[in-house]
């Protein structure tokens, strides 16, 4: 059965690109465009479509507003299109808050030269908000550009094999997500307090909406976030996002751990890649760390998540009902790289125990079985 989708642009020229592009899929029919909202809420009531194509600046009403009122009235996946500009960005994330599953970043330039460079990842991303959860829409979001390039592994930008530090390493946490991952970041960074662990954070995410989403991180958290730089200290209290378009690495040295940035090719189709992350912190925090891997679509993350666990790092995975999309985290508990499998609303309080409980084992894993049951809701 093919996904019904409904366009909303008050461009005439992104209506029918947009028409050309999602109608060489098989699966996707395009029922019907709409210059505005007015016009778009008729067509919804008539067309009955699975899923809408959304611009954020339109006439008469905004799609901010649009996507507000529908999400409240009427519930569909929303696929957002999405200038790239710090006001685009700006928009694009509030639209993620109120409920949109994903976005699609115009590369700007000639129009139609931009929507065709990024029509796999449009045909893509209506797939991902067809199946997505969305019963966790509105509380949780996304981002994650996928293509039908090579897919490359993490050996392309950090070779396997070498050891984790034998010597002690300051304790760091690091946080991998995709589709629906925005929200859910947010979910456990306004939960922790300011002298937690470093944070490293990587989030399928393009150049410029990074800033604008590590800014809004740093308005709302306790913890102090940046969007990563090369060579930037790691420091207790701060949390650190990885850059659109770059792989963001752990490293250390005598005065302890630093960002290293990489533009090396995509791993698992992504830039910035979650495993890139994972194997880093595996290789340089060992032991001491911990990792998350939330709501997303494929894998990216899982293998090298794996990893950290074999170095003996303690490993969380979002589970399925609280995902948007249950990928990345579901990869993970297939392999058996999650140590516990907990509903956001918990992963910030076992974040917090975890930390406080660093060198008493015995402790540690009683609190951590009943964390893997119902009553783990709440933490001594």
């Amino acid at each position: 059965m093919s996904i019904r989708v409904l366009i909303i642009d008050d461009s005439a020229l992104v209506r029918n690109l947009l028409k050309h592009i999602l109608q060489q899929d098989a699966q996707i029919q395009v029922v019907g465009t709409a210059a505005d909202a007015y016009i778009a809420r008729e067509k919804i009531k008539k067309l009955h479509p699975d899923v809408l194509t959304l611009d954020v600046e339109m006439p008469r009403m905004d799609g901010i507003t649009f996507l507000g009122n529908l999400m409240r009235l009427h519930p569909l996946p929303v696929v957002m299109v999405s200038s790239l500009t710090q006001k685009g960005a700006e928009a694009t994330l509030r639209a993620l808050e109120l409920g949109a599953i994903d976005f699609v970043a115009k590369p700007g330039g000639d129009m139609s030269g931009s929507l065709e460079s990024v029509a796999q990842e449009i045909i893509d991303k209506i797939k991902i908000a067809a199946r997505a959860n969305l019963r966790m829409a509105g509380h949780k979001h996304r981002v994650s550009p996928l293509s039908v390039e090579e897919k490359k592994t993490v050996d392309a930008i950090i070779p396997a094999g070498r050891k984790s530090p034998a010597t002690i390493s300051p304790p760091l946490i690091a946080i991998g997500a995709s589709t629906g991952g925005t929200e859910a970041i947010r979910d456990v960074l306004v939960e922790l307090p300011d002298n937690m662990p470093p944070i490293v954070i990587t989030q399928h995410i393009p150049p410029g909406f990074s800033t604008a989403f590590a800014q809004r991180m740093n308005r709302l958290a306790r913890p102090r976030v940046h969007e990563a730089q090369d060579g930037q200290r790691i420091e207790t209290g701060n949390v650190y996002i990885a850059p659109g378009a770059m792989h963001l690495l752990v490293a250390r040295d005598t005065q302890g751990y630093y960002c290293r940035l990489s533009d090396g090719p995509r791993v698992n189709r992504h830039k910035p890649s979650v495993d890139v992350l994972f194997r880093s912190v595996a290789q340089t925090a060992g032991k001491n760390a911990t990792g998350v891997i939330l709501t997303g679509m494929g894998d990216d993350g899982a293998a090298s998540l794996l990893e950290m666990r074999q170095a003996g790092a303690r490993t969380i995975a979002q589970d399925k009902e609280s995902s948007i999309v249950w990928g990345m985290p579901g990869a993970a508990v297939k392999i058996d790289a999650a140590e516990q499998v907990l509903s956001l609303d918990k992963i910030p309080s076992a974040l917090v125990y975890m930390q406080a409980s660093r060198g008493r084992p015995s402790r540690t894993l009683s609190a951590l079985e009943r964390l893997k049951t119902a009553s783990a809701a709440n933490i001594p």
